[in-house]
């Protein structure tokens, strides 16, 4: 399997799937793994592209690191998996956490790489409710996922799948598969990185990281997102990106790499390709 290692002797897995298209990047969210980005990416290499995916450092096939599970080393691993495999005319594209991710890579390592940007349920600008970002998400809900994640993480993981992730707990129409996946993949992710990590996509703010972004965007956004409140992620990010895209996928749920598989891949491609 392929990997890159990182400064401090971490081994980062990734996917590379397709020819020599145009390369684009699939970052996943908390506390997944490549293969929540595998249907978009057989899409995209099937069409053309080369599609690139890597396990975050702690989570699925890549080292599971006692230090190092905050966005700094996030971006870094993201910037030196980029540098491993001399990408240029990026197409970055991120789902709820991994849009932390890229758009941080972004304010770190800056654009010379990178020809487009999709947030796609995403965790910017900042999640996290405080006096400088009023009507946001309240610390008690993040402090809840760290209990749940402490105590029982199994339990927390089958709690989320079943209930807001994908919306099941409004149309109940997610397959038994889907939901499974979830589990699995997340059961994948350490423990101590998956606990760490609730902090890094909640209380880091990419508002600094947001203002560096001078590339096309495209933002993705369910307005019925449990997760991540479209006022609290989306509709923010595109008013913060200059002429950036927004396409609000109505009764949308956060999990949109799933519930809206096919729209999702026409979105993208249509986007990537223009």
């Amino acid at each position: 399997m392929p990997y890159v290692v990182t400064d401090d002797g971490a081994q980062i897995f990734y996917k590379d799937w397709g020819g020599d298209g145009s390369p684009v990047i699939l970052s996943h969210g908390w506390p997944l793994n490549a293969d929540a980005w595998e249907a978009a990416a057989l899409f995209l290499a099937q069409h053309g592209h080369r599609a690139i995916a890597h396990d975050r450092r702690g989570h699925g096939r890549s080292s599971q690191t006692w230090d190092g599970n905050e966005m700094d080393t996030y971006a870094d691993d993201l910037a030196r998996l980029i540098n491993h495999l001399d990408l240029t005319s990026i197409t970055l594209v991120g789902h709820s956490t991994g849009g932390g991710e890229i758009v941080h890579y972004i304010g770190r390592h800056g654009t010379d790489r990178v020809a487009k940007l999709v947030l796609v349920s995403a965790v910017p600008p900042l999640m996290l409710e405080r006096d400088d970002n009023p009507d946001s998400v309240p610390f008690a809900v993040f402090d809840g996922l760290r209990a749940g994640e402490a105590s029982d993480r199994s339990q927390l993981y089958r709690d989320l799948a079943n209930g807001p992730f994908f919306g099941h707990n409004r149309n109940s129409d997610i397959s038994q598969g889907v939901r499974d996946a979830f589990w699995l993949q997340s059961m994948a992710c350490g423990h101590r990185a998956a606990y760490e990590c609730i902090a890094a996509f909640s209380a880091t703010d990419f508002r600094p990281d947001l203002a560096r972004v001078d590339v096309p965007t495209l933002v993705i956004h369910g307005d019925d997102d449990q997760i991540v409140p479209f006022a609290v992620g989306g509709q923010r990010s595109a008013a913060a990106i200059p002429d950036a895209q927004l396409l609000v996928y109505e009764n949308g749920a956060h999990g949109l790499p799933d519930t809206e598989r096919e729209r999702l891949h026409a979105d993208l491609l249509a986007f990537i390709d223009s």
